[in-house]
């Protein structure tokens, strides 16, 4: 997820840059990291640089918006907004100048977003927006007090996709396939901190199709000149530890905070979507600034309404347990009493669906009933948790987790632990994946964090039977003031739901969902 190196500067005040690279939409992902660096961090930066999609961030921060209110202008982005088919074009086929304008953009999204051109422009914050001069064949960084909406949006206008932009006689397109990150002009700058945020994929797996390849084409050239700048940083550095001048003649530190985001470069219809990755960029740059001793504080959360709407369903899952101290993903056939049945019945009940849907956690609470003989029969669920499709090393590899705490009848208290692995490359299927429950049982009413440390009572494995899964799809139950919101919260729990595992399985169809 991220990587830093350790800060030598030759004075007490280095100067820092901070570099907004490009991604298309995944850059909300950006505008979440903001806010936390801005404004939670509270950090401050002497230069910043946008590149390709980063430049929409750039903006907002030049316009002087903190960061919590760029990364709440993503949060309400509507993506149908800024979609504008160029439909004198279509007809032409492969030699349409592109599939879409940035009409839409500039009707809809950058008024919405308040974009105040004369403010960009009279910043006192340094600044520089990237574009690529197809005309003269060289990448024209551009500062502030230049900036208008034709080169805004020449910064954005991916090849095939959005046309070029015309400026003084000057054809202009996005720079993404000489940079997508402007490292040298940081450097330049005499910056010797580089702050950098990057979001362009570095999964290495190789998609079949135009569209994937095209997008690939766009990762090689990005990362490809990413790793060029960050080795010749590596050896400037180690020179001027030797006492020599170095390539740059000093020090420079790179703090590189990336992930993989899950949502698409370019197509995209869901706010939930967007909101998700703004969540997801918020709880990643925490993690980060945590990891690389930097002080922050949490914002103070807007006054938001309460979020009546709700939804619960029951589940019911079957198995065996053997008891032991090892971890037994299936248990095997009974041998004197060391197996035992397990069953599972819970109720899944969601509080307030927006909250469930955007936060990274996606959690729940669980009430039901724990089965089995060997622990005491039928033992109530005291408290426990449900957390659905939480990301793992990347989004293609999630979980289903599951806390149960309960007391046998022995009075001894216990946590069943569970997971489902959600994971394209298990090459067990969609239904294996999400319908067998992997089970341990500890001793005491342990969190995650001290799960490692409790003694083993028994571990195996539980699954949802065809029937139970047909049954449990008539338990859904909705929760909102109205009809069409009841409608509404159990289509936003579904696309979340079905998009996500698109995300893991369909990765050949489109990467990321859509939806």
């Amino acid at each position: 997820m991220t990587t830093g190196q350790s800060s030598e500067h030759r004075g007490a005040s280095p100067r820092r840059s901070l570099v907004l690279a490009g991604g298309g939409l995944k850059v909300a992902f950006q505008a979440g990291v903001l806010q936390v660096l801005l404004d939670e961090a509270e950090l401050r930066f002497d230069h910043v640089d946008g590149a390709s999609g980063g430049i929409f961030n750039l903006a907002m921060y030049c316009q002087g918006m903190s960061g919590r209110e760029i990364a709440d202008n993503w949060r309400k982005l509507s993506p149908l907004k800024g979609v504008s088919p160029n439909w004198r074009e279509l007809p032409k086929g492969p030699y349409a100048r592109s599939l879409f304008t940035l009409d839409g953009y500039r009707r809809h999204v950058f008024p919405g977003w308040g974009l105040d051109w004369e403010r960009i422009r009279a910043t006192d914050r340094e600044a520089t927006f990237n574009l690529y001069n197809f005309s003269a064949n060289e990448l024209e960084p551009v500062t502030a007090d230049r900036m208008d909406e034709d080169r805004f949006c020449a910064g954005v206008a991916l090849p095939m996709w959005f046309p070029p932009v015309v400026i003084d006689g000057q054809t202009y397109i996005d720079p993404v396939y000489l940079t997508d990150g402007n490292v040298e002009e940081a450097i330049r700058r005499g910056c010797d901190e580089l702050w950098i945020i990057w979001t362009v994929s570095r999964r290495h797996r190789w998609r079949d199709g135009f569209v994937a390849n095209y997008f690939h084409i766009i990762e090689t050239a990005a990362n490809g000149q990413l790793k060029h700048w960050l080795r010749r940083i590596e050896a400037s550095n180690a020179a001027v530890r030797d006492g020599e001048r170095g390539e740059f003649g000093r020090l420079i530190d790179v703090r590189l905070l990336s992930a993989e985001v899950p949502l698409n470069y370019l197509v995209n219809f869901s706010r939930d979507r967007f909101a998700q990755a703004v969540e997801l960029g918020v709880q990643r740059a925490r993690q980060w600034c945590t990891a690389q001793g930097i002080p922050w504080k949490p914002g103070v959360l807007p006054d938001r309404p309460d979020d009546p709407t709700g939804l619960r369903f029951t589940e019911r899952m079957v198995g065996r347990v053997a008891f032991g101290g090892d971890d037994v993903q299936e248990a095997p056939p009974p041998r004197g009493g060391a197996t035992a049945d397990l069953a599972l019945h819970l109720t899944i009940d969601i509080r307030g669906v927006d909250r469930f849907v955007v936060g990274p956690e996606h959690e729940a609470s669980v009430r039901g009933e724990i089965v089995c003989q060997e622990l005491g029969g039928r033992l109530p669920v005291e408290g426990g948790t449900f957390r659905l499709f939480v990301e793992q090393s990347d989004p293609e590899h999630l979980r289903m987790l599951y806390r149960l705490f309960f007391t046998d009848r022995a009075g001894h208290r216990l946590t069943l632990s569970g997971h489902k692995d959600v994971d394209e490359d298990s090459r067990r299927g969609v239904w294996k994946d999400t319908s067998v429950l992997h089970t341990r049982i500890v001793r005491g009413h342990v969190d995650a964090d001290e799960e490692a440390g409790a003694p083993q009572v028994a571990s195996g494995a539980v699954h949802i039977r065809p029937a139970d899964f047909l049954k449990q799809l008539t338990t859904f139950r909705v929760e909102a003031a109205t009809l069409p919101g009841r409608v509404a919260t159990l289509r936003r729990f579904g696309q979340f739901f079905f998009g996500k595992l698109w995300d893991v399985y369909a990765q050949d169809v489109l990467p990321w969902s859509p939806l």
